[in-house]
């Protein structure tokens, strides 16, 4: 069986990276934490790539809105870990490493959404 054609998305591949690299960091955390900001964070990264696979067999109008959408939960997922920061629940060493796959996933998806509009 062949892949799905979002699977050979290199967003949506980097998108899976990073919902991996967050379910993997929200595992440590205590069990208040886990429960009330970690699913939620866990939720708005896994939606990334949930809103690129989707859009993939739409129309181009409809992909374009669920690109935005993917891009509204990379938002959201930034926004809680803003939070995870500063509730001192991610270490130095952790936000290293998954700044660099936020910042490339936010170059890929606005690049990803230009190229539908052509």
């Amino acid at each position: 069986m062949e892949k799905p054609e979002f699977e050979r998305l290199p967003v949506y591949q980097l998108s899976e990276k990073l919902a991996n690299e967050i379910w993997r960091l929200v595992q440590d955390w205590d069990e208040f934490n886990q429960d009330s900001l970690g699913k939620q964070v866990i939720i708005s990264a896994d939606c990334i790539g949930a809103n690129i696979a989707a859009g993939t067999v739409q129309e181009r109008q409809d992909n374009q809105h669920l690109v935005r959408q993917a891009r509204g939960c990379l938002y959201e997922t930034i926004h809680a870990l803003r939070l995870a920061w500063n509730r001192k629940l991610i270490t130095q060493e952790q936000a290293s490493k998954i700044k660099p796959i936020i910042d490339e996933l936010s170059a890929k998806l606005n690049a990803y959404l230009k190229s539908l509009g052509s």
